[in-house]
């Protein structure tokens, strides 16, 4: 059963990393014609953050996207796993609370983005990362 369990692990930290850069990749414009572009992510965070005044939709874009884009690079290496869940865990649980507030609890259902951070968040609660860098410096 353990084995099966270290893959879960591996498959779930895959899968968050995998969830991240698609989104980053999108709205920088790198996925072709899929893409959505930072001006309409602009737009967007604009419309889920609307509780905030205009001027903060900038920085926490550019914030986000840089959080994002860092944790699917520490979360596919397997480097400081619990934190980066975590933090994870913490973005996307803002961006759902953002999300129910702006459009109700509907859209974070429909997205899985309660699921994303509580996924993230059990992620975090596991005692060893087979296969990362974290089990290589711990053996060594």
């Amino acid at each position: 059963m353990k084995r099966y369990q270290d893959y879960a692990i591996l498959l779930l930290r895959i899968a968050m990393a995998i969830g991240f850069l698609s989104a980053v990749l999108s709205r920088l414009g790198l996925l072709g014609e899929q893409s959505s572009g930072w001006k309409n992510f602009l737009s967007y965070a604009e419309k889920v953050n609307l509780f905030l005044p205009k001027s903060f939709i900038q920085p926490i874009a550019i914030v986000s996207t840089f959080l994002e884009t860092l944790f699917a690079v520490l979360l596919l290496i397997g480097y400081q796993t619990r934190k980066t869940a975590i933090g994870s865990s913490i973005l996307t649980f803002l961006f759902a609370l953002a999300m129910t507030y702006s459009f109700g609890i509907k859209d974070p259902l429909d997205y899985s983005v309660f699921v994303f951070s509580m996924g993230a968040f059990l992620l975090a609660t596991v005692d060893k990362y087979r296969w990362s860098l974290d089990e290589y410096f711990l053996k060594n």
